[in-house]
């Protein structure tokens, strides 16, 4: 499944944005879906995640309350909606999906496969 996350941009804090991710080759039924960003100079940290279905998700504790993660099957695309922004969120976003069960992503296992990140800055 190769994948296309969309949606970044420039944002004031307390703005928002809603990336998407669009998958295409597999249905995107099949994966569970995971949302990261790498701010500069950090590592890349676990925003959210989504089961196949869409019944379960995960957030960092960072962004629970502000950021929703949810998912289109028909239309083979996953969304991540973040509210209430501020600088720290700052990053490059990445998308990813993977075979397996939600809980092995949310434990901190691999997703197997990942699309190009898009750019969120958010201005004080």
């Amino acid at each position: 499944v190769q994948l296309q996350a969309s949606g970044g941009g420039l944002v004031q804090a307390g703005g928002s944005l809603r990336l998407s991710c669009a998958a295409s080759g597999r249905p995107l039924s099949g994966y569970a879906v995971g949302w990261f960003r790498q701010a500069p100079g950090k590592e890349r940290e676990s925003v959210a995640g989504i089961s196949r279905s869409g019944g379960s998700t995960y957030y960092a504790d960072s962004v629970k309350g502000r950021f929703t993660i949810s998912r289109d099957n028909a239309k083979n695309t996953a969304y991540l909606q973040m509210n209430s922004l501020n600088p720290e969120d700052t990053a490059v976003y990445f998308c990813a999906a993977g075979p397996r069960s939600l809980s092995m992503y949310a434990a901190g296992g691999a997703y197997d496969y990942w699309g190009q990140g898009t750019q969120v800055t958010v201005s004080s």
